[in-house]
């Protein structure tokens, strides 16, 4: 792969369309760590399960964001990461809307609003022109 592979104007604007979604899911996760924490005395609507999920969200939305960006800048290992972490993020929201009582119905609402950003990462990352840009290594 070139500079000029990763300058061209289909691969920049994918690359900017998935840093707006992981972007927009570190927001999120960010802004619900945050609520969860301030209300963390209101058991009925934020218990342990909630705090912990919430950690792992926002760890692994920035993780994604820092994959996002090394994988824009032609790191072919961050693009499979990339990929194998929003694949593996959308499993685990499904699972946690799935479960019945375990998590409040706002997160399970917020987790699938995650889950759409997410959903729009992995259909970037997986289709046809980053997969070859990145398979040329």
């Amino acid at each position: 792969m070139t500079s000029t592979d990763l300058q061209h104007p289909d691969t920049r604007r994918a690359f900017r369309t998935v840093r707006r979604l992981v972007l927009a899911y570190l927001g999120l996760s960010v802004v619900t760590l945050a609520a969860a924490v301030a209300l963390r005395d209101h058991h009925t609507m934020v218990n342990a399960p909630v705090l912990v999920r919430g950690t792992i969200v926002v760890a692994s939305a920035a993780l994604t964001l820092l994959l996002t960006v090394r994988a824009a800048n032609g790191s072919r290992g961050a693009f499979r990461r990339l990929r194998i972490l929003s694949a593996v993020m959308l499993v685990a929201i499904a699972t946690i809307i799935a479960l019945p009582g375990t998590f409040p119905v706002w997160m399970k609402v917020e987790q699938g609003v995650c889950g759409l950003a997410l959903l729009g990462v992995a259909a970037v990352v997986n289709g046809r022109h980053l997969r070859s840009l990145f398979a040329r290594l």
